[in-house]
């Protein structure tokens, strides 16, 4: 996979972790609200940069989907939680692509979004796995 692939796929699965956390927002319970702000935010800002990563790569950006598919109905603040802990693990895999197939800042920036989005996943979780990024491929 070239770091441009990597790259758009980590592009993709931010706009469906944006996506995701709206989803998120609108049912997690109060107590955890503001971090569930905090992680959208984190993805929003991750997703601008990744654009601009994309285009300075040589391709043009994936756009966000209308609307995305959940793994699950979320129905109530437990969903909610379950729903924020895969997103991270999701977002994670693509970072592992993109670790392995980047150089120089742009692998470094990706291993930076990879532990961000464990931390958030074991956070959400509450617990953690062994190698982040690469549970959902075992």
């Amino acid at each position: 996979m070239s770091a441009l692939d990597a790259a758009q796929a980590a592009l993709a699965a931010e706009h469906a972790a944006v996506y995701g956390y709206g989803v998120v927002g609108g049912r997690i319970a109060p107590d955890r609200k503001a971090e569930a702000t905090a992680a959208f935010e984190a993805h929003r800002a991750r997703r601008d940069a990744l654009r601009r990563t994309v285009r300075d790569l040589g391709g043009s950006p994936v756009a966000a989907a209308a609307a995305y598919r959940l793994p699950f109905s979320v129905d109530d603040p437990a969903g909610a939680v379950r729903l924020a802990a895969d997103l991270e693990d999701r977002v994670a895999g693509v970072y592992s692509d993109l670790v392995r197939a980047a150089e120089g800042p742009l692998r470094a920036e990706a291993a930076a979004s990879l532990r961000e989005a464990a931390v958030r996943a074991v956070r959400w979780r509450g617990t953690g796995v062994t190698f982040p990024g690469l549970a959902e491929r075992v």
